[in-house]
């Protein structure tokens, strides 16, 4: 999967992740407001299939709308992204930004790079 999404498709799969099924209504309830129009949703929704984010089941006169790829499979995909973008591929110079960047102090750097080394 090498595939960017919009902000707008970003924050219905957003909801899509949270809900995992869900009608279109559904998801329109769960964004804020000015709520966007009904069409507007489904279209998007019908754009995230085509890029296969998402799939669809018959649901009475409806249907149900389901994430196919999972959050962190997405996450994942977007920061290599970044990385590779913005930091020619080095972990360490990403760090090295956020930390200069958030000011962070030693404790929380320490408890990223627990998290990093737990899941290696």
């Amino acid at each position: 999967m090498d595939k960017q999404l919009t902000k707008a498709e970003e924050q219905i799969m957003q909801v899509l992740w949270d809900l995992q099924e869900t009608s279109v209504k559904d998801v329109i309830d769960k964004l804020p407001a000015p709520k966007p129009a009904y069409n507007t949703v489904s279209t998007i929704i019908r754009i995230l299939e085509t890029k296969e984010f998402v799939g669809h089941k018959p649901a009475g006169r409806g249907y149900l709308y389901f994430p196919i790829i999972d959050k962190e499979t997405y996450s994942n995909q977007s920061l290599h992204k970044l990385m590779d973008g913005y930091f020619e591929g080095s972990f360490k110079s990403m760090v090295s930004f956020f930390v200069k960047e958030n000011n962070m102090d030693m404790k929380e750097l320490e408890s990223i790079l627990k998290e990093v080394n737990k899941n290696k």
